[in-house]
């Protein structure tokens, strides 16, 4: 083949492949006749125009100055590290509130406020089941002291935020983000090393994000208002987005009698107990319970001149009420005695040999 004629058929192929492409793309793109399959990608953008209204700035800003890094140490060296918040402010002292299990077990405690001042800490008390510690600082040295929300007030939905130091200090003053999932939640929670559960919390759910390091933090509503203690989260490879925290108000009960410097006084029975399932135990303690009997704690052993001892209740009985409320775990056996004051006079229901019963018994103190 000639070389002019190579020339001229390499023109023609470019030409018709030119032609083709417009027409496929005029077909593409003027057609109104696509197939339900046919992805649409629309590029209009939107015409909302975002206000302030849309943003949570304002609510942060009037929290983030009280908010503070909560750190532990053990023979000099970092042990522990959570968050706090400046709660109150009484003549030369102030309060800052956090997470039991932030600063347990630790031989002093330093806070880092928002500009980076190191503060050296009175530790006040601190108490596991409620999981609230309480430090004192010279209030001189503070410039912001959080203003109290109420739970009460709150809907499912509403917006929520977060401000703490997720893995330390290096990250203070981080907020998060989310709604309130959810009311009055009962959690199961551990404060011994044991797998078994000791306690139901009463907590609020919320989506935002809470990482090691937020413990102790608030959870405000959108003015900034604090209605919780950040204290825990789900942690579940199924799970996504379940954190909690401790309501204000619950709070504030067991931050009252620890700022003091005096201890949360709780109901004694003076009784050891299993769940009605853990049967190895059960078995190691020499107790064999009723299959029929299906719900309960049983007690193992019951204490010298104890409100239990005077009540007549023996090892093998098995509780199934406390105060007109079914018992189906130590958990909510401490849930719902811990609802109760010292001296006052509650009645129990338990089986024994079979047969159900009831008495009453007068709780005492548990630091008698």
């Amino acid at each position: 083949m000639k070389k002019n004629q190579v020339g001229g058929i390499l023109i023609l192929s470019i030409l018709i492949s030119f032609i083709c492409g417009a027409i496929g793309g005029y077909l593409i793109l003027g057609s109104n006749n696509l197939s339900e399959d046919e992805p649409v990608i629309n590029l209009n953008h939107s015409s909302v125009t975002l206000t302030e209204e849309d943003s949570i700035a304002k609510g942060v800003e009037a929290v983030y100055d009280a908010v503070v890094v909560v750190e532990g140490f053990q023979n000099n060296q970092l042990a522990s590290t959570g968050t706090g918040f400046i709660y109150k402010k009484s003549g030369k002292d102030a309060y800052i509130m956090t997470n039991h299990h932030v600063i347990d077990g630790v031989q002093n405690v330093k806070v880092i406020l928002s500009d980076n001042t190191v503060l050296d800490v009175e530790v006040m008390g601190s108490e596991a089941y409620s999981d609230i510690g309480i430090l004192k600082v010279d209030a001189s040295k503070i410039k912001s002291v959080a203003v109290i929300g109420d739970t009460n007030k709150l809907n499912v939905g509403d917006t929520l935020f977060t401000v703490g130091s997720p893995e330390g200090a290096d990250y203070a003053g981080t907020v998060t983000k989310g709604i309130l999932s959810g009311k009055d939640r009962l959690v199961s929670v551990a404060v011994s090393n044991s797998s078994q559960y000791d306690y139901y919390m009463k907590v609020i759910q919320t989506d935002a994000a809470i990482n090691p390091g937020n413990s102790g933090g608030p959870i405000c509503n959108i003015n900034g208002e604090v209605i919780g203690v950040t204290n825990m989260k789900l942690v579940d490879s199924t799970v996504e987005g379940m954190g909690f925290a401790i309501p204000i108000e619950d709070a504030l009960i067991y931050a009252a009698t620890l700022e003091k410097g005096e201890e949360v006084v709780r109901p004694y029975i003076g009784i050891g107990m299993l769940d009605i399932n853990d049967m190895q135990n059960l078995f190691f303690n020499q107790i064999l319970v009723d299959e029929s009997i299906t719900s309960g704690v049983v007690i193992t052993e019951v204490a010298d001149n104890s409100p239990a001892s005077k009540a007549k209740l023996k090892k093998g009985d098995v509780i199934t009420e406390l105060a007109g409320e079914k018992i189906t775990s130590i958990a909510q056996f401490r849930y719902e005695l811990y609802k109760h004051s010292p001296d006052e006079t509650i009645e129990i229901k338990y089986i024994r040999n079979g047969k159900e019963k009831t008495v009453k018994v007068k709780l005492t103190a548990n630091n008698q």
